[in-house]
């Protein structure tokens, strides 16, 4: 049976293991206070740094932080012209390393359906009287047309790594 992603699923779960809670603590930041912290950016890349030298091949090891370097070098691009802020553009240079070089595409894809997905879910949510008593001090509530890109983010990785994990 052939597999959709990849990367392999015992290495996914490796990584999955300490990337989920820093993925969902990144979007519950970015829900709350519209800044995704650098800890969790840290956190991020230390998690891969110490799983990866474990699981993965030294030169695959090397290509992946190649893929933060050039994600992290787009992500400056992108917010220097306004179209992303700066926490997305370190957390998402700090989730490439996780994704193996040939599911670039399909983890793409994945992120702009989770991003079509958070924006609706955010925007619903954000519309309801009853979420919104509960979570009033929330930041992302009251940005207009801003967007917590961490809601996005954070859980594609989750995703991508179960997927693989489980053999997707």
């Amino acid at each position: 049976m052939e597999t959709m992603f990849a990367q392999a699923p015992g290495v996914a779960l490796w990584f999955l293991l300490p990337a989920a809670p820093i993925c969902l603590w990144a979007a519950w930041s970015d829900l709350a206070t519209m800044k995704i912290p650098n800890r969790a950016v840290l956190a991020l890349a230390g998690a891969f740094a110490v799983v990866g030298i474990m699981v993965l091949p030294l030169p695959d090891y090397g290509w992946r932080w190649v893929a933060l370097a050039v994600v992290l070098a787009a992500g400056f691009v992108l917010s220097s012209l306004r179209m992303l802020g700066a926490g997305d553009a370190k957390f998402a240079a700090a989730m490439a390393p996780f994704v193996a070089l040939p599911d670039a595409g399909r983890f793409l894809m994945l992120l702009a359906a989770m991003t079509l997905a958070a924006y609706v879910l955010h925007r619903t949510a954000r519309a309801l009287p009853a979420i919104r008593a509960r979570t009033g001090h929330w930041v992302s509530w009251t940005r207009g047309r801003q967007f917590p890109m961490g809601l996005a983010l954070g859980p594609t990785l989750v995703v991508y790594l179960a997927l693989a994990a489980a053999g997707a």
